[in-house]
């Protein structure tokens, strides 16, 4: 059984974004993008990782996500580009419903 619990916020034709958690703990996002025969991702943790750990976070991503998209027989490489950091904001812009909502709200005062 795999330890840590990948979650996919978004999946695209060429790319995929998770975020890993260990237990209840956040502990970072995976930015997975898929090239004709190289697979780029990109990881940022959130808090300290052994290095054993952090081997066995890629090692997952590689067996449940990579490699049914594609097995590494068929690709040149998996390259892993790591970054420690921290969320600090989330930003969306409004739906079209909501904007007028507000718009025909505000107009109505």
């Amino acid at each position: 059984m795999s330890r840590f619990r990948l979650v996919r916020l978004v999946r695209t034709e060429s790319s995929e974004v998770f975020v890993a958690w260990d237990e209840r703990h956040r502990i970072g996002q995976i930015d997975l993008h898929y090239g004709d025969r190289t697979i780029h991702a990109t990881v940022i943790f959130e808090g300290q990782l052994s290095e054993s750990d952090q081997q066995e976070l890629y090692a997952q991503i590689d067996e449940d996500v990579v490699s049914s998209y594609m097995p590494s027989f068929e690709r040149d490489d998996l390259v892993f580009t790591v970054f420690k950091g921290q969320e600090v904001d989330s930003f969306s812009y409004p739906e079209e419903e909501e904007e007028l909502a507000e718009e025909e709200g505000a107009q109505g005062q």
